[in-house]
């Protein structure tokens, strides 16, 4: 059985970006294990609850197959971080398969994991602010609604949330 983290804000996840790839992910058998800033219940940004199991500053990579940024208003102020950098590094460091949504991918190019490489993010016609993070850490951003490079998934919002857990099982099967 596969061992995922699901790292979501503490406050103001995305729902849709949580909800429906754990489901996709869990109906293929997976074990999934919640991460946050903090323990106890996390409230999505659409009024959804999760319970967290482990604390982000305590997630061990090397304990999982595939580690999991979930997007939302929450993601830049809570896991927009060192720890968060340092969990992505050690994800692509170990080889395991590391996937973000929404606005999650800058915390990916923040971290230096992206370079080089094909993503995509969130975006509205009004807000290119993340285009222009990754284009600013060297990524070739991709319009599209989920970009698989290797074992890097990311996906660009709610309307993308079971194909990018489909992309990660993908990824996660031999």
């Amino acid at each position: 059985m596969k061992k995922i983290a699901i790292i979501i804000a503490f406050r103001d996840f995305r729902d849709e970006e949580y909800f429906i790839p754990k489901e996709v992910l869990e109906k293929a058998g997976a074990e999934i294990k919640t991460a946050s800033t903090e323990l106890g219940t996390a409230i999505g940004s659409q009024g959804g609850e999760a319970g967290v199991d482990i604390k982000l500053a305590d997630l061990n990579v090397s304990d999982f197959d595939a580690v999991v940024f979930v997007g939302g208003g929450g993601a830049p102020k809570y896991l927009d971080n060192e720890t968060s950098y340092k969990i992505a590094k050690d994800a692509v460091s170990q080889g395991k398969v590391l996937a973000a949504i929404c606005i999650a991918p800058t915390i990916l190019a923040k971290a230096g994991v992206l370079s080089g490489k094909k993503a995509t993010v969130w975006s509205s016609p009004l807000d290119k602010s993340a285009i222009k993070i990754l284009k600013e850490n060297n990524v070739v951003y991709q319009d599209e609604s989920v970009v698989v490079d290797g074992r890097i998934i990311t996906a660009n919002g709610p309307g993308a949330a079971e194909e990018f857990g489909q992309k990660i099982i993908e990824a996660l099967t031999p």
